[in-house]
């Protein structure tokens, strides 16, 4: 099972931007996790807000991570790859922002499907990201492919 600890750690010495950005898991479960970045002068962009791609960053760990735990506590032998994402920008994110995602039930609807048919498949994840005050600063959406290991 995966923990914040294991994610911030993993982070640290195999996405050392991710470390090094201050984007850090907080939360993992088997229906959401949520990573939090907040706006410093290393992950600025000109505009005195933190940049799209940090933010893009933070929002991809919360959806690889769900995908991952959810393939180890499978026991399947899977690869997962990210296909294409999107993202959408609401409100300059200053502060402490907080990415979710929490469509662990998708996740798992997947890789049932994935076993039983042996078939690769493909699921959009969605992450939202959030100020302070509770307000949309970004939308972030992931297409992963997943598929079973050939023995």
């Amino acid at each position: 099972m995966l923990t914040p600890s294991k994610i911030n750690t993993f982070n640290m010495f195999k996405v050392p931007a991710n470390y090094f950005l201050g984007i850090r898991a907080k939360q993992i479960n088997n229906e959401s996790c949520a990573v939090v970045v907040k706006h410093r002068w290393i992950n600025q962009n000109p505009f005195k807000s933190m940049f799209w791609a940090v933010q893009g960053m933070a929002a991809e760990l919360t959806t690889g991570a769900i995908l991952i735990n959810k393939i180890q506590s499978s026991g399947a032998r899977i690869s997962m790859l990210l296909v294409t994402n999107n993202g959408t920008f609401t409100k300059k994110a200053t502060g402490k922002i907080t990415f979710v995602c929490n469509q662990g039930k998708s996740v798992d609807d997947i890789i049932t499907k994935a076993i039983e048919t042996g078939n690769g498949h493909t699921l959009w994840l969605q992450s939202v990201g959030t100020n302070e005050d509770g307000e949309v600063v970004s939308t972030f959406n992931f297409e992963w492919s997943i598929k079973l290991k050939k023995s």
